[in-house]
């Protein structure tokens, strides 16, 4: 392989037609254009230039050879304003995998501020359960994660960033109830509306009643926490959310808070990376941003 510094030099001579102005441009001396070309005519075992009293102009093998070098130094410039460019935040993307609950009610505001100061990097937003976007994550699919925890996985390193509560909560039909402490039992018997399965909250409710001796099914099972809502409001059942999430209905009673006897433990939310995967300058950032707005 021919040096690279030869074939700069190459490049420059081609385009300045003359020795001495490319030995300017690349603030080198005459005789070093001299002896690279020298070199490299040597090598490839051709002449590149026509040597002629005012300068030097390319042999049909010389042309030949910059219709290939020109693109190249073209593509290496495209490369380091590229890098620049990444290094500034002004491209690059930033993929990141949640729930949809999670975006809605966690993320996005952070999404909103993070988008508004860097606006020329791409966001590519990937929704799932927890399970679903450890996987991806370690696929390599995914930047970072948004998880709940505990997540059990030598690959994975979970970081806490929020706390939240769930609760059980019903449309309006439900108020006298709202009033009691209701045993697990009873609320067992009342129609439930409940995550699929697989999602770390379906288990997590799941586990709660089954600590207290009572297995239980769903009389409704949803994807969408906000659909959950809604027929809870309708009066459909009870649901089991993130009192967060509801917050706003609960103020205006569009939905009650069922009390249970048994209190319900807190959750955290943590942010998941790749070990042994490095992080891209975007993803870096993003994930400054969220640890400074949940300092712990």
């Amino acid at each position: 392989m021919i040096n690279l510094e030869w074939y700069r030099i190459f490049y420059h001579t081609a385009k300045a037609g003359n020795l001495t102005k490319a030995a300017q441009e690349l603030f080198i001396t005459q005789p070093s254009v001299s002896y690279a070309i020298k070199q490299m005519e040597e090598a490839f075992g051709v002449k590149l230039f026509h040597r002629q009293s005012k300068g030097v102009k390319l042999t049909v093998e010389g042309q030949a050879l910059l219709d290939y070098v020109e693109p190249s130094f073209s593509l290496l410039d495209a490369g380091e304003t590229k890098l620049n460019n990444l290094k500034r935040l002004a491209g690059g993307e930033l993929r990141v995998g949640a729930s949809d609950s999670l975006f809605k009610h966690m993320l996005l505001p952070h999404l909103d501020s993070f988008h508004a100061e860097y606006p020329d990097i791409r966001i590519r937003l990937s929704h799932g359960k927890t399970p679903d976007i450890v996987h991806r994550l370690k696929e390599g699919q995914i930047d970072l994660g948004i998880v709940h925890m505990p997540i059990a996985d030598p690959q994975i390193e979970v970081t806490a960033f929020s706390v939240i509560q769930d609760c059980f909560v019903a449309g309006g039909g439900y108020k006298e109830m709202g009033e009691l402490p209701l045993s697990a039992e009873m609320l067992g018997a009342l129609p439930l509306l409940l995550l699929s399965q697989g999602s770390s909250t379906r288990r997590f409710v799941e586990q709660w009643f089954a600590a207290q001796g009572k297995t239980v099914e769903a009389d409704i099972e949803l994807g969408s926490i906000d659909l959950l809502v809604e027929f809870a409001r309708r009066g459909f059942g009870v649901a089991f959310v993130t009192r967060s999430f509801v917050q706003e209905e609960l103020e205006n009673g569009s939905l009650i808070e069922l009390k249970p006897v048994e209190p319900i433990a807190p959750r955290s939310v943590g942010i998941a990376i790749r070990r042994d995967m490095p992080l891209s300058l975007a993803a870096s950032q993003f994930l400054t941003t969220l640890k400074n707005a949940f300092p712990g």
